[in-house]
């Protein structure tokens, strides 16, 4: 299934790179995506990941992709929620930026509890919601640093829309997504990192015998 899966995304991929709006603002929004797959490819066997990361890596690569084919401020999603909700801009960007805390909370989850870096606990979310707002403000700094190097070329990377507040709203979305991530799927998760901890126990039984 995860084979599948990745496929599909490649094939979502090479399909929302045809005639993107604008092709370099297209590679900056996707270039996640060109380097977690290949992570992903090569860690497979090592150290799988559990089905429901699985499944939010690929739905949020769905919204990068989405992204990077209209520009954040052109998608048509986004305008039907702006029409919808009638608010002042198209808000596929605050969309964006919230799965920006909502998967990446769940991948640093993942990875602490299984390298037993630290124990479930309010420390956990502590370094977790930590993780999130440094994965923001690191993805801030490089919007900050594609504005400086190509000036006016740089809007539709940032999707601003005109916001003097878009990077602290794009910060506070990340959290908003990290925070909601831990409340609803953090049972759900601990049940698939059981699983698979008591498949790695086996699998280690196996070859030490």
């Amino acid at each position: 299934m995860i084979g599948a899966a990745g496929l599909l995304l490649i094939g979502l991929l090479v399909l929302s790179g045809v005639d993107p709006f604008d092709r370099g603002t297209w590679l900056m929004e996707v270039a996640p995506i060109f380097i977690v797959l290949p992570l992903l490819v090569v860690t497979r066997r090592r150290f799988p990941l559990t089905t429901l990361l699985y499944g939010l890596i690929f739905v949020h690569a769905c919204v990068l992709m989405l992204g990077g084919a209209y520009t954040y401020a052109r998608v048509p999603l986004g305008f039907q929620l702006q029409e919808w909700l009638h608010l002042a801009r198209n808000p596929y960007d605050r969309i964006g930026h919230f799965f920006q805390g909502f998967v990446p909370v769940i991948a640093a989850r993942e990875v602490l509890l299984r390298h037993r870096i630290v124990r479930r606990g309010a420390m956990l979310v502590v370094l977790l919601i930590s993780v999130v707002l440094a994965v923001s403000a690191c993805y801030e700094l490089i919007e900050w640093a594609t504005a400086m190097a190509l000036g006016a070329g740089a809007d539709d990377f940032l999707g601003t829309q005109g916001d003097p507040w878009d990077t602290q709203w794009d910060m506070f979305m990340a959290l908003i997504g990290a925070s909601v991530a831990l409340l609803l799927l953090s049972r759900w998760h601990d049940r698939q990192l059981a699983s698979i901890d008591t498949h790695d126990r086996s699998t280690a039984g196996i070859a030490a015998s």
